[in-house]
């Protein structure tokens, strides 16, 4: 019992409420974040995308070849192209898999690729070595969790960059 001694007070409609619009947030939850870099001759390489359910979507992509500088573009989504997103990423079947049997990624100056995702309660987190080509997946000791990775990336990737290209275009049509 609370020091006063009195039974704590039932909840209120209005924390009923609260709790339930808590849940429900929760379990509409969406994030997802990829990263796939190496360190060369080029220095460090790398392409990031990152997308939350209220919308935001970052990409960064940093190439020094042939003298190209860091590209950082920010956006917000409307709420249809998030569903879209996080209806790629669930039918995808990428949170059911375990990276244990992934290949680690090879030092300092090899490629390595990271996705995270939340969708819901559930949350991910894998790290890999960069996947070049579906069959090196194809080849690997868990063809296919790498394999749904590969096309996850892919599909990712395609709808990320058609929006950048879309929302950025100089000179629209």
């Amino acid at each position: 019992l609370p020091a006063g001694g009195a039974p704590p007070a039932a909840p209120r409609p209005a924390d009923a409420d609260a709790v339930a619009a808590a849940v429900a947030a929760a379990r509409d939850e969406f994030y997802v974040r990829y990263y796939v870099g190496r360190r060369g001759r080029h220095g460090h390489e790398f392409l990031e995308i990152e997308l939350r359910s209220d919308g935001r979507l970052r990409y960064a992509n940093q190439s020094r070849y042939g003298g190209e500088a860091r590209i950082r573009k920010e956006c917000v989504l409307s709420q249809a192209c998030v569903r879209e997103v996080r209806r790629l990423v669930t039918e995808s079947g990428i949170v059911q898999e375990d990276d244990a049997r992934w290949p680690e990624p090879s030092g300092e100056d090899g490629g390595r690729q990271e996705l995270e995702v939340v969708l819901g309660a559930e949350h991910v987190s894998f790290v890999t070595a960069e996947t070049e080509s579906l069959s090196s997946a194809r080849a690997s000791r868990d063809p296919r969790g790498l394999e749904r990775l590969y096309y996850c990336v892919q599909d990712l990737k395609a709808i990320v960059l058609s929006l950048m290209s879309l929302h950025f275009k100089e000179r629209p049509v």
